[in-house]
C-alpha cells in the first residue's frame, strides 16, 4: 500500500523500535513446528511506560486478554514489555489464565521487572492446548537477543495467515522535541472489530499521562481499526496496546490541548496505515477496497454506511468479479442502521485509471460497462458514497471475497 503523506509527520524505519528506548526480538520457540517461522516475539522499553489498550468485545475472550487487563489494572496503567506468540490463541483452555500468568512471570524475571508490567498476547488456533514449556525454553535467548533491529523478527513472530509483515512509524515535533511513534500489526482473516482488531502493538517516546493516552487510543480506534472488515468475524483475541516511555523529553501531556492533538494525529497516521495494510492482506484477497462516505448528517452515520458497504459479502464478490453491480452497494447502504434519505445518495467507483459515476439521487445513471471494467481491473478500488445530507465523513476498509478465502479457512488448523 502507498502511504498517504501527512504534513508534519515523516515516515521512518524500525517499526516498534523507532521510538527511543525500545528494543524487540522474535524467534521460533517450537509452538509452530515449522522451525523457519518465528512464533514468539518480545518488545521491551528501557524505561517503564504509561500504557493503554483496547480489547475485543467478543464474549469469548482469550486468556491473554484477561491477564493483560488484570496486569494494567494492578500496575495502574504501567507496562514495560510485550510478550506475544502466534500459532496458538490460548483461548477456551481450562488452564489458559494460569499459562498466560506463567508466561508473564517468565518474561518479567528475564527482564528484571514485575509481572504486572507485562502485556501478554496470543494469536492462532482456538481451543488448542497451550504449554508453558516452549516459552520457558526460549525466554533467555529471546531477551538476550533484544535489539533495535529486532523489530523485523518480532513483526514476523505474530504472523499467522498474513502474507506480509505490517510495520509503520512516524517522526514529528511536539513541544519542540523530536518524537517518534511506531507500530506492528498482524491480521488477515477473522477481522470485524468491535473496540479493536487483530493484534496491534504501538510504542512511542512521547511523555503522556495514562488518562490522555487511553483517550487518544479510544478515539482513534473508532475511525481506523473499527472501520475495517475482512469477513465479518470478530476475533476472541483482538487487542491494540500503546506504550509511551517519555524519553523524547516533552512536557507531559495531561490534558486535551494542542500537544494532545499532535500526538493523536501521529497515532492516527500509524493506525490508519496499519488498518489499510490489514485490509490489503485479507485472506485470499486480490483487491484492496476503501469506501468513503461524505455528506452525512453526523460521523456515526458516515461510519455505519461506509462499514455496511465494506462488509457486504455480495459487494465483495462483485469486486472480485470486477462487476460494477452498483445495486449491491445501494442495497448495503439501504440496510445500514442509520437515518438518511436514500433518494439523495450518489455513488462513484474509482481506481488509478479513472472514476465512473454509477448512481445519482438513489437511482442508476448511464455509464460505460467497458470503462467500469477497466477501473475495477486494478488492485485498489475506491468507492465513494455521497449522502448529500450534511458535512460529516468517514472511511472504511476491506477487501474482495475470493475462492482462496474458502480454501484458507477450510483447513486453517492444519
Amino acid at each position: 500500500m502507498t502511504k498517504k503523506e501527512y504534513a508534519g509527520y515523516e515516515y521512518v524505519e524500525n517499526g516498534v523500535c523507532a521510538a527511543q528506548g525500545f528494543t524487540a526480538n522474535g524467534l521460533n520457540c517450537g509452538i509452530n513446528p515449522i522451525k523457519t517461522k518465528n512464533d514468539l516475539g518480545m518488545i521491551f522499553s528501557e524505561k517503564e511506560c504509561t500504557a493503554a489498550a483496547v480489547y475485543t468485545q467478543n464474549k469469548v475472550k482469550g486468556a491473554p486478554i484477561l491477564v493483560t487487563k488484570a496486569n494494567l489494572a494492578q500496575s495502574g496503567g504501567k507496562a514495560q514489555a510485550v510478550i506475544v506468540n502466534s500459532k496458538n490463541a490460548n483461548t477456551c483452555n481450562a488452564n489458559g489464565v494460569e499459562v498466560a500468568n506463567a508466561v508473564c512471570k517468565l518474561t518479567a524475571d528475564e527482564l528484571g521487572i514485575t509481572a504486572d508490567r507485562v502485556i501478554v498476547a496470543s494469536t492462532g488456533v482456538i481451543g488448542a492446548p497451550m504449554s508453558v514449556e516452549p516459552f520457558a525454553n526460549a525466554m533467555h535467548e529471546l531477551a538476550e537477543g533484544l535489539s533495535i533491529d529486532g523489530h523485523d523478527a518480532a513483526a514476523k513472530a505474530i504472523m499467522t495467515t498474513d502474507t506480509v509483515q505490517k510495520e509503520v512509524a512516524v517522526e514529528f515535533l511536539l513541544d519542540g522535541k523530536k518524537c517518534r511513534l511506531g507500530g506492528m500489526a498482524k491480521g488477515s482473516g477473522m477481522i470485524h472489530p468491535n473496540m479493536a482488531t487483530t493484534l496491534n502493538f504501538i510504542t512511542t517516546d512521547v511523555a503522556i499521562s495514562g488518562e490522555m493516552i487511553q483517550a487518544a487510543l479510544s478515539e482513534i480506534v473508532k475511525v481506523t481499526y473499527n472501520c475495517l472488515s475482512i469477513d465479518g468475524d470478530t476475533s476472541t483475541n483482538d487487542m491494540v496496546s500503546v506504550m509511551a516511555n517519555g524519553l523524547a523529553g516533552n512536557a507531559e501531556i495531561t490534558e486535551k490541548n494542542a500537544d494532545f492533538d499532535l500526538f493523536k494525529k501521529a497515532l492516527y497516521v500509524v493506525m490508519e496505515n496499519m488498518t489499510k495494510m490489514l485490509a490489503a492482506d485479507g485472506e485470499g484477497a486480490s483487491k484492496f477496497l476503501e469506501c468513503s462516505c461524505d455528506g452525512a448528517p453526523d460521523q456515526e452515520t458516515a461510519i455505519v454506511v461506509a462499514k455496511s458497504v465494506i462488509r457486504s459479502p455480495l459487494f465483495k464478490c462483485a469486486m472480485f468479479g470486477e462487476d460494477a453491480n452498483w445495486g449491491r452497494i445501494l442495497c448495503a447502504i439501504g440496510y445500514a442502521e442509520a437515518e438518511f434519505d436514500i433518494d439523495k445518495v450518489a455513488v462513484e467507483l474509482e481506481s488509478e485509471v479513472g472514476t465512473v459515476a454509477v448512481c445519482k439521487n438513489g437511482a442508476g445513471v448511464a455509464f460505460s460497462e467497458e470503462e467500469a471494467a477497466k477501473i475495477l481491473n486494478k488492485d485498489e478500488i475506491y468507492i465513494h458514497v455521497h449522502l448529500n445530507q450534511g458535512e460529516a465523513s468517514a472511511k472504511a476498509w476491506g477487501c474482495d471475497l475470493t475462492y482462496d478465502y474458502v480454501k484458507i479457512n477450510g483447513d486453517y488448523r492444519s
